[in-house]
């Protein structure tokens, strides 16, 4: 191997060689998404960085790897033929290590990277070619996730995306069809009616291109609903506050209601309290599955602050003709 072929892990991560493992890893972040084939479609010499930078982590990344490469790096570009060893003499030692038992240097490296099985350095040993593999992960949409773990593979990198897609209330009652951006892509997503916060779909196919095999992870969406000032959701059903007069909580009324679908009448029962809550059954949130939950209303009872004279004098004429006590129950309470 020519002296220019060999790397740096260090210098292609941008660290110095007493680099923590937080340090090495924050490195590989920012450089994977600076190269990432995604961000730099069509930059071969983008891609052919990302690929330098994934080979650099797999081996800072892991200890053993890591500890071989800081012993026995300085030789590499010492290493001519096969059964050399890094100084040229033939089973030399050097810290216990002999070099004589590869039958060539690449078979040391492959050793070093963990990427032959078996008899990988043995005389007469076999090679398998490398495999990339892709475990799925999750990052941001059209961000990146945390590379945490690559095992034994020098490629392994996330493809699928994670996205938030915020909806208005209106939208997520009746269904909508979005149109996103994926890179450099414009799809259309249908969103299903009756969908509720936390929900999560799936999109297929429609994740990071990985730039080994070329085959596509999914994008997931997790559906976020805008708060509505009137309308909120318990469960299955919606929720509601209502206010009403101290006369009709007296006397009873009947009362129209907003629903989803628009409004309808309700019966206010005589001598209802503040707080109690009525239900409009078939009223709330549907179900994508089909039927519909209902629609909950609290009433809370609102006293004027701004009487005209009629009504002051009706509520002086009804407080000195007050035939029931409220608090007569109070009385009878001790510790």
């Amino acid at each position: 191997m020519a002296a220019t072929d060999f790397k740096d892990y260090y210098a292609v991560l941008g660290v110095n060689k007493t680099a923590s493992a937080d340090e090495i890893k924050q490195a590989f972040r920012r450089l994977a998404r600076k190269y990432h084939p995604d961000v730099n479609p069509g930059d071969k010499s983008a891609e052919s960085k990302f690929k330098e930078v994934n080979e650099a982590y797999e081996v800072l990344s892991d200890t053993d790897k890591r500890r071989k490469y800081d012993q026995f790096g300085q030789y590499w570009n010492r290493v001519g033929t096969p059964s050399s060893s890094p100084t040229g003499t033939p089973g030399a030692d050097f810290g216990g290590f002999d070099f004589s038992q590869y039958g060539s240097f690449d078979e040391f490296i492959n050793e070093l990277l963990g990427k032959f099985g078996g008899t990988a350095g043995a005389p007469g040993g076999g090679r398998r070619a490398y495999t990339y593999r892709t475990n799925p992960g999750s990052s941001g949409y059209g961000g990146f996730s945390d590379y945490a773990d690559f095992g034994n593979s020098a490629a392994n990198v996330p493809t699928d995306l994670e996205a938030t897609l915020t909806l208005t209330l209106s939208e997520a009652f009746h269904g909508v069809q979005k149109n996103l951006r994926v890179g450099t892509e414009d799809i259309k997503v249908r969103i299903p009616a009756g969908v509720k916060p936390g929900s999560r779909m799936t999109i297929r196919s429609k994740g990071q291109v990985n730039p080994y095999n070329q085959q596509r992870g999914n994008l997931y969406l997790t559906v976020e609903v805008q708060s509505h000032p009137f309308f909120k959701f318990e469960g299955d059903n919606l929720t509601c506050e209502v206010p009403i007069a101290p006369d009709e909580a007296v006397l009873g009324a009947s009362i129209e209601i907003p629903t989803p679908d628009g409004s309808v009448t309700m019966n206010i029962p005589a001598g209802i309290r503040s707080g109690q809550t009525l239900r409009l059954r078939g009223k709330g949130w549907l179900n994508p599955k089909g039927g519909r939950g209902d629609q909950m209303v609290r009433v809370v009872i609102v006293p004027s602050t701004s009487l005209s004279p009629i009504e002051q004098q009706a509520y002086e004429t009804l407080r000195d003709n007050r035939s029931t006590d409220p608090r007569a129950q109070l009385k009878q309470i001790k510790l």
